[in-house]
């Protein structure tokens, strides 16, 4: 039987890329962003941080924050009908 080729993030060489100005070390107010609970965020990767990334089928979706887990944040975003709860770290969410 064959085997499945490539891991979580292959084929992700565009999506997870930054562009050559903002290369760099991540700033602190970005690593540490503080959400409320209600907030609306657009799943944004900081490719630098691979730290509770989310999966690449939700690359740039909106999301409301519903809740903190440890440094992380409990994201609902609509995926087609099926509601999804999704763990990402602040720094990988923008406010909207």
């Amino acid at each position: 039987m064959a085997r499945r080729k490539g891991g979580a993030r292959s084929r992700t060489r565009r999506v997870f890329r930054k562009h050559p100005r903002t290369k760099g070390k991540v700033s602190m107010t970005r690593y540490f962003m503080p959400f409320k609970e209600g907030d609306k965020v657009l799943l944004k990767a900081e490719p630098a941080i691979q730290a509770s990334l989310y999966h690449q089928r939700f690359h740039s979706k909106m999301g409301i924050v519903a809740g903190q887990r440890g440094k992380c944040y409990e994201v609902k975003i609509a995926d087609g009908r099926k509601p999804k709860l999704l763990i990402v770290h602040p720094v990988h969410l923008k406010k909207v």
